[in-house]
């Protein structure tokens, strides 16, 4: 599994100290700028899947440096903010952030949020149809489709298909699978996703047991693979 790159733009020592152990508890790399021209240093020298910004920088405004990295880059921007005014998040989504979280924040969801701002930038979402060697799924039909048969899932299956087809780095995790498919206040644990990766398989695979399209990997989550070919093809209409 591909580690996502986290940018953290962050002047406050304690905040830092809590957003780094966080985010690399899942599994993530961190990187921190301590002001907006470092942090516009560090995004032309490394690629990064992700920013998190706070508002109030020493030497900008955190929406000012919002604008200048969407000027040139679409990378999804999470601004941190303990100021709960509209005004203040109004502007923030105005100058090109994905989303904004007022501190004090809890850990489960800045990572929900973080998950949810990197999946909706996988080049698979927004396709009506993707194609992973001979397995089809049209999105907006929820159909089907396996080596020209139609394959008829329940909506559960679906859900979790969808999702692992839309995942930005290939793997969805047992979390992001909750959250997906039950919701997330539910209570459904990591036994309840085995069990529907498990009913998913058995109408998908040619041999369940030795799986080749719902890929594990162990300890965080399941992959979708080409059986055959190993881009997946989009369709946009």
């Amino acid at each position: 599994m591909k580690k996502l790159r986290i940018l953290v733009v962050e002047d406050e020592p304690g905040i830092v100290r809590v957003l780094e152990p966080t985010i690399s508890a899942a599994g993530a790399t961190v990187k921190v700028a301590w002001d907006g021209r470092e942090a516009v240093t560090h995004l032309k020298d490394a690629e990064y899947d992700l920013v998190l910004c706070d508002l109030g920088l020493p030497d900008m405004d955190g929406k000012e440096l919002v604008g200048k990295i969407r000027e040139g880059s679409d990378i999804p921007i999470i601004v941190l903010s303990a100021s709960g005014a509209e005004e203040d998040r109004i502007r923030a989504l105005d100058a090109g952030a994905d989303d904004f979280v007022g501190k004090p924040f809890s850990a489960g969801e800045l990572l929900a949020r973080i998950r949810a701002a990197v999946r909706r930038r996988s080049p698979t979402r927004g396709a009506q149809k993707v194609r992973f060697g001979e397995l089809e799924i049209d999105m907006e039909r929820r159909r089907v489709v396996l080596q020209g048969e139609e394959i008829r899932l329940s909506a559960r299956e679906h859900s979790l298909l969808r999702l692992l087809a839309q995942s930005s780095d290939g793997v969805a995790t047992h979390r992001e699978i909750i959250e997906e498919v039950w919701g997330p206040d539910a209570r459904a644990e990591t036994q309840s996703v085995r069990v529907l990766v498990g009913q998913l398989r058995q109408k998908l695979e040619e041999d369940p047991s030795s799986p080749r399209i719902v890929r594990t990997e162990p300890g965080i989550g399941y992959r979708l693979s080409a059986p055959r070919t190993a881009a997946a093809e989009l369709t946009y209409e």
